[in-house]
């Protein structure tokens, strides 16, 4: 299954390529709908003044800027460069083996822990997420984002617990797991999402550094690289070590063989190949458009989505043959999902659909108004400075009046001064 994801995130490549050669758009991309550019004069392109910069949590949901797009300053936009350097392409293994090591770490905790508990502790990685987010990526948290943080935790404890409960009462429940083993289980699967949630954090960073990598390049290097790893480095690790696999832990030879000679496999193989991309092209384009936190909250979302969709087939479209039925404690997962659904509308303040903690009873308290203010200064601020650059950047453009801009020796300062040529930003 996982030697299959890093397959299908490897056509990332391909669309990648596709968009470059072809100047789709596509976000991330610093390809304008003109398609201009500046040359220096050493002949290299640059970044044209009104390109997009790759946005972030700030400007994407903070900031309401009018425009809709923020423009390079003309120092920024002889820094600005669409190659990226070739030892990015070797540092991008780097959430390739975040990836594997996380699996490895979850699927060995799996052995020692119930279904519903591993769920549970999966979903913790939310809480690692934020942390790194504002220790490591230096970019401050609200008090009222922390809020819907800890709302989303809540959710998936409550999630977690329903399948707790209902696993309890099966008359066939294995009861084989020892505290120590349960323990174990407990520790390598936080572990785990430890390890997640520094493969977010390092796909934001590297998608918003100063020579931003573009996410379908991102995406298809980690397939590549995690092709490579299970290729040399897991598959004959997993073959050499003992185990009930025809003497092995796991044969990819016998994998290999049941695939060649199973249709049924080829064609489930194909189907994932497809999902697992547009799953992952999708997770990318949250974390570049959004941030690591949205990645994780959103995929928090999975395990209510996969449970509707299992009453769905059960009571629809199986006639109760597969899916899962509703239990005395499906309220509590239904609770759960609408604790998730209050969390993350909390951390999407102040923008359109959010709730605002301004001391009402179902804010339980906390009042974030000051919080609310200063955004709303700062979306001002910001929104006036993307006013003048484009001003500024239209002005540049009228090449055949007899005003160029602030470079025209027919235009007194004063001048510039009154259409906020010549003046500092605000």
């Amino acid at each position: 299954q996982t030697f299959g994801m890093f397959v299908g995130m490897t056509f990332g490549l391909v669309m990648h390529w596709v968009v470059v050669t072809f100047k789709i758009p596509f976000p991330g991309y610093h390809e304008d709908a003109n398609d201009k550019k500046s040359t220096t004069k050493n002949g290299q392109e640059n970044v044209e003044i009104g390109t997009l910069l790759p946005p972030s949590e700030k400007s994407n949901l903070l900031l309401k800027v009018e425009s809709g797009v923020t423009f390079l300053d003309e120092d920024e936009e002889s820094s600005a460069s669409p190659n990226l350097p070739l030892w990015m392409y070797f540092f991008l293994a780097i959430p390739s083996i975040f990836d594997l090591a996380a699996t490895a770490l979850c699927m060995t905790g799996l052995q020692y822990l119930d279904v519903s508990i591993y769920q549970m502790l999966r979903g913790s990685g939310i809480i690692f997420v934020a942390i790194m987010k504002q220790h490591v990526l230096r970019h401050h948290l609200y008090s009222f984002q922390w809020v819907g943080v800890f709302w989303n935790v809540i959710s998936v404890i409550l999630v977690g617990s329903t399948a707790m409960l209902n696993s309890s009462n099966e008359q066939n429940e294995d009861n084989d797991k020892s505290g120590g083993q349960a323990l174990l289980g407990v520790m390598l699967v936080m572990l785990g999402a430890f390890v997640q949630a520094c493969q977010f954090v390092f796909e934001e960073k590297v998608m918003t550094m100063d020579i931003p990598t573009p996410p379908l390049l991102l995406i298809g290097m980690e397939g590549l690289w995690g092709t490579v790893l299970c290729l040399f480095v897991v598959y004959p690790l997993v073959y050499v070590l003992p185990g009930s696999d025809h003497g092995s832990f796991e044969d990819p030879f016998n994998t290999y063989e049941m695939f060649m000679n199973s249709s049924t496999i080829q064609h489930a193989f194909m189907i994932y190949f497809v999902v697992i991309f547009l799953y992952n092209l999708f997770a990318i384009l949250v974390t570049f458009m959004l941030s690591s936190v949205w990645h994780a909250i959103l995929d928090n979302f999975r395990p209510i989505f996969v449970w509707t969709v299992d009453l769905l087939i059960f009571y629809v479209i199986m006639d109760g043959a597969f899916g899962e039925a509703w239990t005395k404690y499906s309220l509590v997962q239904v609770l759960g999902m609408f604790v998730l659904l209050y969390g993350t509308s909390i951390y999407n303040a102040p923008n359109a659909g959010s709730l605002f903690l301004k001391g009402e009873w179902w804010a339980f308290g906390f009042n974030c108004t000051e919080e609310y203010e200063e955004i709303a200064e700062v979306g001002e601020e910001e929104e006036l400075d993307a006013h003048w650059d484009n001003m500024k950047a239209q002005f540049k453009e009228r090449k055949n009046s007899s005003f160029i801009g602030e470079m025209s020796p027919h235009v007194s300062v004063h001048t510039q001064a009154l259409r906020g040529l010549a003046s500092p930003k605000i």
